[in-house]
């Protein structure tokens, strides 16, 4: 039972990172089909019907193109920084439950790669490193333009983790626990966006600025920086930076959905289950979180081609004194709502 077990593990490993890179891969033709439509374009139509062969083209130009190093870097660290941040947003995806447990003979089977009971404090944690691979990569291309991207980077993210992890905490609050599953099973009859709309809300807009995207694209605005702290970065280690960013919005989004909208929760799910059996609920219910998933990164893609970039003074006063005072109201509102509804005595 033990080798089974582990089987079923490996298994969920290769799906959910093949997924991933699939993700990544067709959302920057998602991107830039959504782009030309609200831009009045075509967009890609040349690789492939409808231009769906375009991402490969893309992975392929990515390969093909020449490795360059620059003399003057840190060459250990300049391979390094990309490689830390396409590893952090690989992660990160460990502990997301992509669907309703599988029971077959009396065994249960999480849709899940690893269930640990602070699964949360694993999110940010991991998160936290990812800023490293662009800090790393930035001071090692000995490049001003990059180094400067590097530090907007870092201080950009240090600063809305901080208020992302308080909208979190009165998310716990009524849940009890650090577990996504069991974060995800409390949302059986209600969604926490319900309780937690400014909650959900300050994470939402948290979620850009850690995913870099505009606009809060900063650290690599090509007006100011030519292309920010992946400047001197070609060939394939360009790739995974760009390639990085893309998984990060994919999981950003899957954790949006996990804690505030059920997951792979949906009405009559229970019902569902019934009339169908275990195997086929557990696929509609990995659909369902699928879908969920796909909306926000819409809605990534929706404000990147919709809202002009800020200005860093604008992106830093956002941070400081709007989300992270509003976010610390939040936790003191849901903790009187809690006291005197009886649930904290």
């Amino acid at each position: 039972m033990v080798t089974g077990f582990l089987v079923y593990k490996l298994i969920m490993v290769l799906v959910v990172f093949l997924v991933s890179l699939g993700v990544a891969a067709y959302s920057t033709y998602g991107e830039r089909k959504f782009a030309a439509f609200l831009q009045d374009r075509i967009g890609p139509n040349r690789a492939g019907p409808f231009g769906l062969l375009q991402p490969i083209a893309d992975g392929v130009k990515m390969f093909m193109k020449e490795e360059f190093i620059p003399a003057a870097s840190n060459k250990w660290l300049f391979i390094l920084g990309p490689s830390i941040a396409m590893l952090t947003a690989l992660m990160t995806g460990v502990v997301v439950p992509w669907g309703r447990p599988l029971v077959m003979n009396g065994e249960v089977y999480p849709m899940q790669i690893a269930d640990i009971n602070i699964g949360i404090l694993y999110v940010f944690g991991v998160v936290s490193i990812g800023v490293y691979g662009i800090m790393i990569g930035g001071w090692a291309s000995n490049n001003k333009y990059a180094l400067l991207g590097s530090l907007r980077a870092s201080s950009q993210m240090i600063s809305y983790e901080i208020a992302m992890g308080m909208s979190i905490i009165a998310v716990i609050m009524m849940t009890g626990t650090l577990s996504l599953s069991e974060t995800v099973t409390s949302q059986g009859a209600v969604w926490n966006v319900f309780y937690q709309p400014l909650g959900f809300l300050i994470f939402l807009i948290c979620a850009f600025a850690e995913t870099n995207r505009a606009p809060f694209d900063l650290p690599e605005s090509e007006t100011e920086l030519v292309g920010g702290y992946h400047t001197e970065y070609s060939s394939m280690k360009l790739g995974f930076y760009l390639f990085a960013e893309y998984v990060n919005m994919f999981i950003s989004s899957a954790i949006i959905s996990t804690i505030y909208f059920g997951g792979y929760n949906y009405p009559g799910m229970e019902w569902v289950s019934e009339q169908v059996g275990p195997i086929l609920a557990t696929i509609i219910s990995v659909f369902v979180f699928l879908i969920k998933v796909f909306f926000f990164i819409m809605v990534f893609m929706w404000v990147r081609w919709t809202l002009p970039r800020f200005r860093y003074d604008q992106l830093m006063n956002l941070g400081w004194k709007i989300l992270l005072p509003l976010s610390l109201a939040n936790i003191l509102l849901t903790g009187l709502v809690m006291y005197a509804f009886g649930y904290i005595k």
